[in-house]
């Protein structure tokens, strides 16, 4: 069972979430040829205040 993480800077729509999962899902279905129902897709989302890029925290960068 394929078992995938992805981690994001939060500001995401649900859509944008949902959208992903069945791109993921699909991508695998496809390569591995596992049913979907057995791919487990875990979103993490960082906090911009508790995430850096280069030293700089992503809510004092410019989007």
């Amino acid at each position: 069972m394929p078992f995938v993480q992805v981690n994001l800077v939060e500001g995401r729509s649900q859509d944008q979430i949902e959208r992903l999962a069945e791109a993921i899902t699909e991508a695998f279905t496809k390569i591995l040829g596992v049913s979907k129902e057995l791919v487990w897709i875990e979103f993490n989302e960082m906090r911009k205040d508790r995430f850096a890029q280069g030293g700089v925290l992503r809510i004092k960068r410019q989007p």
